[in-house]
């Protein structure tokens, strides 16, 4: 498999946030949302092969038992399934960070953590070469794995849109609907966290901190 970066940190996001964690990212992502900070690993050849033993030989260095498989889209890289065996079968607490846009049967985890993408990922150009919101699959996570949702909300108007993709999703625990606004750099971070707050508190989701923005701003590895 291509693993575009392995580093450790801390979560930084949802129901884990705070949590210290090695992030192992996969290369490669055929969505190429406009404002990723990790556009380094949109290439499925981004990276350096490692196997599955040379993986866990490197996370086994860090004072850690939880680990974050990250892209990217791990999803559509088709050593995920092998690697994510081979992390819980070492007894790690094993994430996938997902835009949920497909469904690997058997694809082993402890928290599937799902971030679908809203019409303001949509690149500027034309460079869009998968569908960006898949219900039928969403439905599925939702139904094979202990699960959060995290949308990343822009502006406002991201609102209604959130509501309209819920509605969608039968059955789904709100309380496991993380909102968390989409920024790269600290200021612009606060400036929208403070109404994305107020929000989260009218309707009952959870707002869900960027710690690494907040922290490193949008250094890489952080």
């Amino acid at each position: 498999m291509i693993v575009n970066e392995l580093f450790y940190s801390l979560q930084g996001e949802g129901s884990l946030a705070g949590r210290a964690s090695i992030f192992i990212r996969l290369a490669g992502c055929p969505l190429r949302c406009r404002w990723c900070d990790t556009h380094y690993a949109w290439d499925s050849a981004a990276g350096r092969k490692m196997s599955c033993e040379q993986v866990l030989e490197a996370i086994g260095e860090y004072p850690t038992r939880f680990v974050v498989v990250t892209g990217g889209e791990p999803m559509v890289h088709e050593g995920v399934g092998e690697l994510a065996a081979a992390i819980r079968g070492k007894g790690y607490h094993l994430t996938i960070e997902t835009a949920g846009i497909c469904f690997v049967e058997g694809l082993e985890a402890d928290l599937m953590s799902i971030s679908p993408k809203l019409s303001n990922s949509t690149p500027e150009k034309d460079e869009i070469s998968a569908e960006r919101l898949n219900v039928g699959v969403l439905r599925q996570l939702m139904t094979a794995y202990d699960y959060q949702f995290k949308f990343v909300i822009d502006e406002p108007n991201d609102l209604d849109e959130v509501a309209v993709v819920l509605e969608k999703l039968d059955g789904i625990d709100f309380y496991r609907v993380w909102l968390m606004p989409q920024a790269t750099q600290t200021d612009d971070y606060l400036e929208k966290s403070r109404w994305l707050v107020e929000y989260c508190k009218q309707a009952g989701f959870s707002f869900s901190p960027r710690l690494q923005v907040m922290l490193w701003g949008s250094q890489r590895g952080k």
